[in-house]
């Protein structure tokens, strides 16, 4: 949901900053470098001290490099593999740098190993989302499946409620449960995801595998004939 309207209305918003970079003589790979660079300090740099509302505004500046960076290599008419595998390559890295710098959080002055390590499940299952449906597309088994919680929804939920829970610096109060509640969401989702789309594969593995075979009869019969 997220991905289908959030990003075309952000889309059409960022349109003309992308023409203004484009005018500028900066390239689409540039903007996707400088977006990934600024996340990943923005998380490494606030979150394992705990100063989540300031860190989720320097992430959420740049994590909106990920829809501009696209939109400039359209309209420069320079969208290509590579574009899109260094993309989808340093999407991982900021992802892992969100989560990893919450798991810094609660295994140091955070002191809570078991959010601790909710954080660090967050982290791997958001690379087995994104890796089950790159493995299976390149055996040629679709995976025509979103499942729960994408990328967007993952990075919406934890950003947002990260952004809240800092407010308790702040002095308001409650605010800092929203966190531990969102990781946990985010936990069940994603694992909810992965299994969605290891049985998509896992049924689609099985109609191809029966249609060879099928087929082979078929071959065999008319060769013996």
């Amino acid at each position: 949901m997220l991905n289908k309207y959030a990003r075309a209305f952000f889309t059409r918003v960022l349109t003309p900053f992308a023409s203004m970079l484009l005018r500028a003589g900066i390239s689409p790979d540039a903007v996707t470098l400088i977006g990934t660079a600024g996340s990943v300090a923005g998380a490494l740099a606030f979150f394992p001290r705990g100063e989540f509302f300031w860190g989720t505004i320097v992430i959420t500046l740049f994590i909106f490099s990920d829809l501009v960076d696209g939109n400039m290599a359209r309209q420069a008419g320079r969208s290509s593999r590579w574009g899109a595998f260094l993309d989808s390559t340093l999407d991982r890295v900021a992802d892992s740098a969100i989560f990893g710098g919450i798991a810094l959080w609660y295994a140091g002055k955070g002191d809570n190993l078991l959010l601790c390590a909710v954080a660090v499940f967050c982290l791997a299952c958001g690379q087995v989302v994104s890796y089950t449906k790159a493995r299976a597309e390149s055996l040629g088994l679709p995976c025509d499946v979103s499942g729960l919680v994408e990328r967007a929804e993952r990075l919406v939920v934890t950003l947002v409620a990260a952004g809240l829970a800092g407010l308790h610096g702040f002095g308001v109060p409650y605010v800092e449960w929203l966190l531990p509640v969102a990781l946990w969401l985010i936990a069940a989702g994603s694992l909810v995801t992965v299994l969605q789309r290891m049985l998509t594969v896992r049924r689609e593995a099985a109609e191809a595998e029966a249609g060879a075979a099928a087929a082979g009869g078929t071959e065999a019969r008319e060769a013996g004939v």
